[in-house]
């Protein structure tokens, strides 16, 4: 009789174990996810975003801040899995070698709508300073410049190029580069005082909301059609959807809306709020979007999703 009753709880727990185990579909190798960052806010907003959901799903994760074409070498090299930010048509020069040779493959585009080109307030463009082929004529009051962000960045590369090849009478200009807080600042201290400006803008971004800008026309061989008109896609190292399938399973749901960025990216930085608690603060105002990004993905247990990301959330 003892045997009777132990064996099949004996059995009943094994089976129970490997059930468990059979749900686990990442190695351990996978449960650190390390993401390239590139200075950007908007970048930083999604990357928090997948991040405090992989914590929520037992994964811990990490983020090196790098060049873009650093980024793309450490995806390259492997010592880097997910970029987050690949903003096209802009930075396809610097992305294509790495897509073409396989050594980066793209999951998916993560956001729509997005637009990156030159802008300037709109007092400027009132005045006349609306497109490319403008600027020149305005040389003397933006004082020969135009701002960029950081060096390196595939923005002021494009600038960079336009000035070197005397595009649109633009050879005499210079492209100050600086940070994407040091860019803003010029832009705040140049509108307070309604003094004219040119630099480099792109939505989603609080800048939109916080400044009255105009985005050029005339620069579709350089920025894209249509005032710059972008996508966002989602860049991974050679194999790792493969190596790693509930993460990638996660990556290719994640699809991100430009309020949403906004609104994270305001936190981050007009409020000074830690990346992780401004998306933290978010998914718990809007736990919707749990429901598709969890579609489909476990905890790296094997358990359900959406309780365990709901849980670390305080939900």
């Amino acid at each position: 009789m003892a045997r009777k009753t132990v064996m099949p709880y004996v059995l009943s727990s094994l089976l129970g174990s490997l059930a468990l185990t059979s749900y686990a579909s990442d190695p351990a190798s996978c449960q650190t996810v390390r993401f390239a960052e590139v200075g950007w806010a908007d970048i930083s907003a999604t990357t928090a975003l997948s991040s405090v959901v992989l914590d929520g799903l037992g994964y811990k994760t990490s983020s090196q801040l790098a060049s873009i074409p650093m980024a793309y070498a450490g995806m390259q090299r492997k010592n880097l899995d997910v970029f987050l930010g690949g903003w096209m048509p802009s930075i396809e020069s610097m992305a294509k070698p790495f897509l073409d040779d396989g050594s980066v493959e793209r999951v998916r585009t993560n956001l729509l709508g997005a637009k990156y080109t030159l802008a300037v307030p709109d007092y400027l463009h009132e005045q006349g300073l609306k497109d490319f082929a403008d600027i020149a004529k305005f040389k003397d009051q933006l004082k020969g410049r135009i701002y960029g962000i950081e060096s390196g960045n595939d923005g002021n590369v494009i600038i960079d190029g336009l000035i070197k090849a005397n595009q649109f009478s633009l050879g005499d200009f210079k492209l100050v580069e600086s940070s994407e807080a040091g860019m803003l600042s010029q832009v705040r201290r140049a509108t307070s005082a309604k003094q004219p400006v040119v630099f480099l803008a792109w939505e989603p971004h609080p800048m939109n909301s916080n400044f009255s800008i105009r985005y050029l026309s005339g620069g579709d061989e350089s920025f894209g059609p249509n005032y710059g008109a972008a996508v966002v896609d989602t860049h991974v190292r050679k194999g790792y959807l493969q190596e790693c399938p509930n993460v990638g399973k996660l990556l290719n749901n994640l699809e991100f809306q430009l309020g949403m960025e906004n609104e994270v990216m305001d936190a981050i930085i007009n409020q000074k709020a830690d990346p992780r608690a401004a998306a933290t603060d978010w998914l718990k105002k809007n736990p919707q979007v749990l429901q598709g990004w969890l579609q489909g993905v476990t905890h790296f247990d094997g358990t359900e999703a959406l309780p365990a990301v709901n849980k670390t959330l305080g939900l």
